[in-house]
């Protein structure tokens, strides 16, 4: 009997010259090629997905501070998967096995439930749906609450992007914030809702395309600029001006990008993450921008990545 890879079923889409290879577990995209060319850090079909490489979100993104938090007056807490820093980080999930819904040669819809558990006693059911384009990779995450219960609800994707040859110090990187939630160091609880070009703080300012060199960042941007159409889109780039862009819709105001720094240099700074989100870092605690859906009532996100050729 042959086994299942770790990653799960594989499904592959292609289309417009990309290819984009989804994995069950956590719905992930594993790998996205642009004629041949990686636009996301890849891992393998049976490896344990590392670092939570292109896995969704939910029914939170980033972290709840000591998985703690109050909702209808009722205390939860939630297990702690982030032991380093203490707190319930990316959700529930990212290690649930989806189900395929619909499938052809250039979309795929796949589905699961987040059953009421300890911490968080809810029902619901997520469909993500990915579909490819001249535009580029298009997924959109569909929840709905199936239980009896209002639910707290809050999405996002966690692509590691990669603009070309080299690593994250040597490309440029455009970000359309004007603020950034600032940080604990040690472990990254919000503080304070500051402008980039604060004192101390011009070094998080990427409205300019600029090389990302040495910084360090691992924060929520909001704020952001938005063109005609509400889409908001974060740029990295080479020196020769290809790379990969990642835009997203008013559904998501908050976007955490990450330079991915490791202390093992084989993955050290290979990628950036960029994560839109429909609520900032410790939503479940602030309030701010949560879903609240009520039975039977649904959420919807979505976000397209894109090669600059």
């Amino acid at each position: 009997m042959s086994l299942a890879p770790l990653s799960g079923t594989q499904f592959v889409l292609e289309g417009y010259g990309y290819t984009a290879s989804i994995a069950s577990i956590g719905a992930s995209v594993r790998s996205l090629q642009y004629h041949g060319r990686n636009l996301i850090v890849p891992f393998d079909a049976n490896q344990v997905r590392p670092f939570f490489r292109g896995a969704i979100l939910a029914p939170w993104p980033n972290r709840v501070v000591g998985g703690r938090y109050t909702f209808g007056g009722v205390e939860q807490q939630l297990s702690i998967t982030e032991p380093s820093r203490g707190h319930a980080l990316h959700g529930l999930v990212s290690w649930l096995n989806f189900a395929l819904v619909r499938q052809a040669s250039d979309r795929l819809a796949l589905e699961a439930t987040v059953e009421a558990q300890p911490g968080y006693p809810h029902r619901v059911t997520l469909e993500v749906e990915f579909a490819l384009d001249a535009g580029g990779l298009r997924t959109v995450v569909t929840a709905v609450n199936t239980g009896g219960n209002d639910a707290p609800f809050g999405v996002a994707p966690h692509p590691y992007l990669v603009a070309g040859e080299g690593r994250v110090n040597d490309w440029t990187l455009e970000i359309p914030a004007r603020r950034i939630l600032t940080v604990t160091p040690d472990r990254l609880i919000p503080l304070h809702l500051r402008d980039v070009g604060a004192g101390g703080l011009a070094a998080f300012d990427f409205r300019a395309p600029r090389t990302i060199g040495d910084t360090f960042i691992d924060h929520a941007f909001t704020g952001l600029d938005r063109d005609e159409e509400g889409k908001s889109t974060v740029r990295l780039t080479t020196n020769a001006g290809s790379g990969v862009e990642l835009s997203w819709g008013g559904e998501c105001p908050w976007v955490q990008v990450h330079t991915a720094d490791q202390l093992e240099p084989s993955t050290d700074r290979i990628g950036l993450a960029v994560e839109p989100m429909t609520c900032p870092p410790d939503a479940f605690n602030s309030g701010v921008n949560v879903n609240v859906l009520e039975p039977a009532d649904s959420a919807r996100a979505s976000w397209t990545i894109r090669a600059i050729d």
